[in-house]
């Protein structure tokens, strides 16, 4: 097993990591910027180091610094998290030219996944269903106006190189692309350095389901279920469960397959995470991305397969075979995921400010992957995620109801928050009911 771990990320993920670390023996250092210096996470690592100042460019993106600081501290290995440099495929190379160990798959496989374009292509050679789309960048609006028209409206214009949910939009007409397309490509020049864009067919009725795999040392590739993506704001997510309640067994063996074929036609090692789209209509599904890095959404994994999914990351980075045997892997119970954000529970706009009150919710089935505690300040420099609540039932039924009732223990004060959201939602006829799609945030507002 590594020694020493550096985890390049702040906030409840890097805390998450480092709990896991710590109980396998592993040293865990932390690197923060000055605005995260009282945080939970630089609490409770056994080093810390300051590797800049609050904008995110300047510390948790500074890969110069990042590295003098793994070198300071003697660390074996760098485990990113999930945003920042987790996706840089230029940052893992540079981990491993280096020396050191990179917790993640290698860079080519991020390399093949990060664009787009060139996934979808990859994902249809390998027999993974695609929705219909552009197969190359739309080159100009005269372009993307003659694929629109043979895909059929209406579409979804998508940055290649995004991510997120961020550089993404609809079009219901050639008068809405000819709008969206300028301002998606330019949104993408600005954000990602890439100002590729691509055409999709646009589906009404659609859920986001997506499928954990865990590429291991010895070249194999496993599935660990999938989970439930489908209520977001702003194509982002916000509640995630697993199983997923749209899924027949029938429908999860196929999406199970085509996700460990994906897994297996970029040599992928590590945890990573292949997003569709599901038309509940049909039972059709489509690939929409490949996530190369742990997910936000992780814990529903881990809590319905008991599989602890960081020691698994850290075992295949070693060189070491999981803990678990892959042909007997057998799902219990159902967990559901709420992110706690510190944003408006109407308009979901960011809302910084200091915790004057924090108090986690407990009890059987209850899990809080948190990043703050009182008296610490919620600065408007980095996402808006104070925490997740997770929790769990023998059945879909006892979880919402654990849900609700850890909701309403959650006792938080001092930034907005979206308490009140999940509060809502998990009394919402529709979602309740398990038949839902990504439209139903904007149905409840």
């Amino acid at each position: 097993m590594i020694e020493s771990l550096l985890v390049a990320n702040r906030g409840e993920i890097a805390r998450r990591i480092i709990r896991t670390a710590k109980r396998l023996g592993v040293r865990a250092v932390a690197v923060h910027s000055e605005a995260d210096t009282d945080l939970p996470f630089v609490v409770e690592a056994d080093e810390a180091v300051c590797v800049g100042p609050a904008n995110p460019a300047q510390s948790y993106r500074n890969v110069a610094a990042i590295l003098a600081a793994a070198e300071a501290t003697g660390a074996q290995a760098i485990h990113p998290g999930y945003g920042f440099l987790s996706e840089n495929a230029d940052f893992a190379r540079t981990v491993q030219a280096r020396g050191l160990v990179w917790v993640g798959p290698g860079a080519e496989a991020i390399t093949a996944m990060g664009d787009k374009i060139n996934a979808r292509n990859l994902m249809a050679a390998a027999g993974v269903p695609v929705a219909p789309g552009t197969t190359e960048p739309a080159a100009d609006l005269t372009a993307a106006v003659d694929a629109a028209a043979g895909i059929g409206y209406p579409v979804m214009v998508k940055a290649a190189a995004g991510g997120g949910g961020m550089g993404m939009a609809v079009a219901a007409d050639e008068a809405a692309l000819r709008t969206e397309y300028d301002r998606v490509r330019a949104f993408a020049e600005r954000m990602f350095g890439d100002g590729s864009v691509l055409i999709e067919r646009y589906f009404p009725r659609v859920r986001h389901v997506e499928v954990q795999i865990l590429g291991l040392a010895d070249g194999r590739v496993v599935a660990l279920g999938e989970r439930e993506c489908s209520v977001q704001r702003r194509n982002q997510k916000l509640v995630e469960e697993s199983p997923s309640p749209a899924v027949s067994s029938e429908l999860r063996a196929r999406l199970l397959a085509a996700a460990v074929r994906a897994g297996e036609a970029v040599g992928y090692r590590n945890a990573g995470t292949v997003e569709c789209l599901l038309d509940p209509a049909t039972q059709e599904f489509f690939f929409l991305e490949m996530n190369t890095r742990l997910q936000v959404e992780h814990p529903v994994t881990e809590l319905v397969y008991g599989v602890d999914l960081v020691e698994e990351q850290l075992r295949v980075a070693a060189g070491l075979p999981p803990t678990f045997d892959p042909a007997a892997l057998t799902p219990r119970g159902h967990a559901i995921e709420l992110r706690i954000n510190a944003e408006d529970p109407k308009r979901f706009l960011p809302g910084p400010g200091v915790i004057s009150t924090w108090v986690e919710p407990t009890g059987e089935g209850v899990r809080v992957d948190s990043g703050y505690v009182a008296g610490n300040t919620v600065t408007p420099f980095y996402d808006s995620l104070l925490a997740k609540l997770v929790v769990t039932g023998v059945d879909r039924a006892e979880a919402l109801s654990r849900a609700r009732t850890a909701v309403a223990d959650f006792a938080l004060a001092g930034p907005k928050n979206n308490l009140p959201f999940f509060a809502e939602l998990l009394g919402n006829e529709e979602f309740v009911s398990g038949d839902y799609d990504t439209g139903i945030v904007g149905r409840m507002r």
